[in-house]
């Protein structure tokens, strides 16, 4: 368990050196500071304050983990915390390899107060395809829910964004449809995948039905790029698979396989 320590400034004359060591054989690193200064007292007492925080701090941590003596028992406290952002959804891999994903029902993420949950989505990748963190810097912004990538073959990610943004007359249950055909759709919602107008861009428009729901999908170059896009509840999913031209070339087939296999669950 690491234990982060504030350290104050004062006017007393001291000088503080940090060492940052392995502390084990399990590959945690420990934070330790040696300090002087020139009177032993203030010392001597700075470092007694210093031992009861950290004592204190380690002692509340503790209480809210439940830990209850094991350091295994501790240990898988703190990794399951560091997963609320990002919680595996990956099936194991079939004959071929390849595995599907599902988003999870317990993954955070949405739009705030007054937002139904996000709808699961599945879509399935081929071998060494892995999630990637996602940033709010990123094309797409807090509306990008996951990334994939394979460094050798492409990458994609997914959008949900309120249909709010585009219609206020959709309700709790959008339609596809509703929100317009093919073209009106790739026209807005195009610059949010590639960041620049569609115009030119669009080699072809398909329209798919499974399971009662409508499925747009547009093949772009430039860039390479195959956007799937459907509506659930009250959003808009666009799932976009892309790659460079080298990668383009010799993965389509895989590409397009990753892009046919999106599907709102």
């Amino acid at each position: 368990m690491g234990t982060t320590t504030l350290l104050g400034c004062c006017s007393f004359s001291w000088r503080c050196n940090q060492k940052i060591i392995p502390s084990d054989g399990l590959g945690n690193w420990i934070s330790r500071t040696r300090a002087c200064c020139s009177d032993e007292n203030i010392c001597d007492g700075f470092w007694k304050r210093r031992t009861a925080l950290v004592s204190g701090v380690s002692l509340i941590s503790s209480a809210v983990l439940g830990y209850s003596g094991g350091a295994g028992q501790g240990l898988a406290a703190v990794k399951q915390g560091l997963l609320a952002g990002r919680v595996p959804g990956l099936s194991e891999p079939d004959e071929q390899g390849w595995r599907t994903y599902r988003r999870p029902d317990e993954k955070s993420g949405g739009h705030g107060v007054g937002w139904s949950p996000i709808i699961p989505y599945s879509f399935s990748v081929p071998p060494q395809w892995e999630e990637v963190p996602v940033s709010i810097a990123d094309l797409g912004g807090t509306e990008i829910d996951l990334r994939f990538a394979n460094s050798k073959q492409g990458r994609l990610f997914v959008i949900v964004a309120p249909v709010l943004r585009f219609a206020d007359n959709l309700g709790d249950d959008a339609k596809l449809e509703l929100i317009g055909p093919p073209d009106k759709v790739i026209s807005a919602f195009g610059p949010e995948v590639i960041g620049e107008n569609v115009e030119g861009k669009v080699l072809s428009m398909d329209v798919a039905q499974h399971s009662g729901r409508t499925y747009y999908q547009f093949e772009l170059e430039p860039p390479h790029v195959i956007i799937t896009a459907t509506a659930a509840g009250n959003r808009l999913y666009l799932f976009s698979v892309t790659a460079n031209g080298l990668q383009w070339k010799r993965n389509y087939k895989d590409l397009k396989k990753i892009a046919d296999s999106f599907r709102v669950v």
